[in-house]
């Protein structure tokens, strides 16, 4: 399936101390023809963004957006997509940069988009794989996901995922203003205001996998402020 409009990708990557996974990331990312690379990195002090900027000297479709300190997952994909859309994106995407992701998903992503404002990287439905994942987490993923869509409504299997794909149009008619969410409740709250603006969602299945190096970002406050996300979310009024 091909989309129907003209497709200027731009996939933001934020980055915290993931210096061992970018550089395959992005070279991975860039073998999709016409895809470019925004990384959003918050001063990462084991020098990430400074690989970024190596990057994008070797890469023209690479760019670094830098930021002066860590401000949360929430908030650095907020600045990337703002500065997407004002290179001109089409079409805007999200990857984790933990190499959980596999970028051979990307084309379907994006495809999916021909008829769907927001598309989802579905770890729950036919087709999807996950491998390597701790019991653990696979578990505390799908109460995560039970919870929100209890809360939520949204009949989405997998609304907590953060691999996704917008349409610029749709991105623009979010109310990032809005959005309190800093953690890995921004997944959350993002997919919930979209359903309640009336955003077409779809998911497509994804392959995923643990992270390939580093550690978590996942904290007890950034589990709080998930257990908040989705309440937060549906007490803004549905847009008319």
């Amino acid at each position: 399936m091909s989309p129907e409009f003209p497709v200027s990708a731009v996939v933001v990557i934020p980055t915290y101390n993931e210096r061992e996974t970018l550089r395959a990331i992005v070279e991975r990312v860039l073998l999709v023809d016409g895809v470019r690379v925004l990384v959003v990195d918050d001063n990462s002090p084991d020098g990430t963004g400074h690989l970024g900027d190596t990057l994008a000297r070797e890469q023209p479709r690479v760019s670094v957006l830098h930021r002066p300190r860590p401000d949360g997952l929430g908030s650095a994909y907020i600045a990337g997509f703002r500065a997407a859309l004002d290179d001109g994106a089409t079409v805007v995407c999200q990857m984790d940069a933990d190499g959980s992701h596999d970028t051979a998903d990307l084309p379907p992503l994006i495809a999916a988009l021909a008829s769907a404002d927001m598309v989802l990287g579905s770890r729950y439905i036919a087709g999807s794989h996950i491998h390597d994942w701790p019991v653990s987490r696979q578990w505390l993923s799908h109460a995560g996901n039970g919870y929100a869509r209890l809360v939520s409504r949204v009949p989405v299997r997998d609304i907590t995922t953060g691999y996704r794909a917008w349409r610029a149009e749709a991105l623009r008619a979010m109310p990032l203003d809005q959005v309190q969410s800093r953690g890995h409740g921004f997944q959350v709250e993002m997919t919930i205001l979209a359903f309640r603006r009336g955003l077409r969602i779809a998911e497509v299945p994804i392959s995923f996998q643990d992270r390939l190096s580093g550690v978590s970002k996942i904290t007890t406050r950034t589990l709080l402020e998930f257990v908040r996300s989705p309440w937060r979310a549906v007490s803004v009024p549905r847009a008319i």
